[in-house]
């Protein structure tokens, strides 16, 4: 993808197999069979983003790591192929700058720090939002036992940047605070020539979830928040020159909202 002069390249780091239940109990079972397709399943990526920008090259979301989760209603998720993907791109773990976490569930931070908490991308700023930081390293929230020593360790040094407010990550990206999803979700939106993409995280999960405003999903810690964000969010998907695309949307395509509120990928435009 190519954002103005910003180059922009999806990166899987493995499958998330979602049934209808993700989106919640009262979604029909014969509901988009374009969607779930295999199995009564649909099989998504765990999607990251490389965004190189000037001498900066920002990692969006970290994947689930080298496992596999099992989740509710036979669902999983299977990482462990990100580090295959950034070499394919020539990137190297020591050229990454920034790694921006949309959220800190499993799935985003699976490749932040190694199994002694080291860093996996030695150089790079994390950035992340604050509310994910109590939620999740030092509230409730499920968080492998690596990942929170290796965010307890760092902690109060400039490695972490957990965020109250939007923030500029490198030229022509920024964090944008975007909760619901979780306490501190983030989006980030890349701009450049008069043209926005937006990386959504799991703010937006598919974008069936535009024909189905009442589809949420199952990771909600605030559904009614999670709601009106996404809202949120078709509308600014609707403006002239935006285009976005989330962690999991099909083959990490990215697309826009058209003025007859119908998901166009950017494929067909």
């Amino acid at each position: 993808m190519r954002v103005g002069e910003v180059r922009v390249d999806a990166v899987a780091d493995g499958t998330f197999v979602a049934r209808r239940s993700y989106f919640g109990e009262a979604v029909p079972a014969d509901a988009h069979p374009e969607l779930f397709d295999r199995d009564d399943a649909a099989w998504l990526p765990i999607g990251c983003f490389v965004v190189r920008t000037g001498d900066r090259v920002v990692l969006v979301d970290a994947g689930l790591g080298p496992e596999a989760q099992s989740l509710p209603d036979g669902m999983l998720l299977v990482g462990g192929q990100l580090p295959t993907g950034l070499r394919a791109l020539g990137v190297r773990p020591d050229d990454v700058t920034d790694v921006v976490c949309t959220h800190l569930h499993a799935d985003h931070v699976g490749w932040l720090f190694g199994p002694d908490g080291e860093p996996v991308f030695p150089g790079a700023t994390v950035w992340f939002g604050a509310g994910d930081a109590a939620h999740f390293v030092d509230g409730p929230g499920e968080m492998a036992a690596h990942v929170r020593t290796g965010f307890r360790r760092w902690a109060g040094t400039p490695r972490l940047r957990a965020l109250a407010e939007d923030a500029v990550v490198a030229p022509g990206v920024e964090a944008v605070l975007t909760p619901g999803h979780t306490p501190g979700s983030l989006c980030v939106s890349v701009t450049s020539a008069g043209e926005r993409l937006l990386l959504l995280g799991d703010a937006i999960t598919c974008p069936v979830q535009l024909a189905e405003p009442g589809w949420r999903s199952l990771g909600d810690v605030d559904p009614a928040l999670a709601g009106r964000t996404r809202a949120r969010l078709w509308r600014v998907l609707g403006e002239e020159g935006t285009s976005g695309v989330g962690a999991h949307f099909p083959q990490l395509a990215h697309g826009r909202v058209t003025g007859s509120r119908l998901w166009q990928p950017a494929d067909q435009r």
